[in-house]
């Protein structure tokens, strides 16, 4: 079982610069998860982001809904049970062919598939997809997709707003 450490460093502040994000935060649609979810939004909200996180086992069209009402600045998925890739491409397709979402920021994120480290292909396959990172948890990961989370927003600030 993989644990969330949340901790702030000099080199690794707490709250962003500037105005809040906003996340829509949520499992895929096969998910039963939520320590995932807690855990990711107790992340972004020490770093001073506003979240609204729908759950697990989301349906993609309550997704969807939810993304046109809360007009996010991006998407965040979780996954643990493996699925993820399979879901998660059904979200993107969704959400890219929709007018109103098609060029809403998304990431996914967690255990994408049921291959251990040999999952770490499918990333290339969310990419091409259309999600704008994706984060794989692998067997010996120990905080380094949450890391990689915490930098892509950081680098992304300017263009999520």
């Amino acid at each position: 079982m993989t644990t969330f450490q949340i901790e702030q460093t000099p080199d690794r502040p707490a709250v962003s610069a500037g105005p809040p994000l906003k996340f829509v935060l949520s499992s895929v649609q096969s998910d039963s998860h939520m320590w995932n979810l807690v855990a990711l939004q107790l992340i972004m909200e020490e770093m001073g982001h506003e979240v609204v996180n729908l759950g697990a086992c989301v349906p993609v069209e309550r997704l969807l809904t939810a993304c046109r009402d809360e007009r996010p600045d991006c998407l965040v998925l979780s996954t643990v049970n493996g699925h993820g890739h399979v879901d998660g491409a059904r979200v993107i397709s969704a959400l890219r062919a929709d007018a109103v979402l098609a060029g809403l920021p998304a990431v996914i994120g967690g255990k994408l598939g049921v291959h251990g480290d040999a999952n770490s292909a499918l990333e290339a396959e969310l990419l091409a997809l259309g999600f704008d990172a994706v984060f794989h948890v692998g067997a010996g990961d120990s905080g380094q997709a949450i890391e990689s989370f915490r930098e892509f927003v950081a680098a992304n600030i300017r263009t999520l707003r």
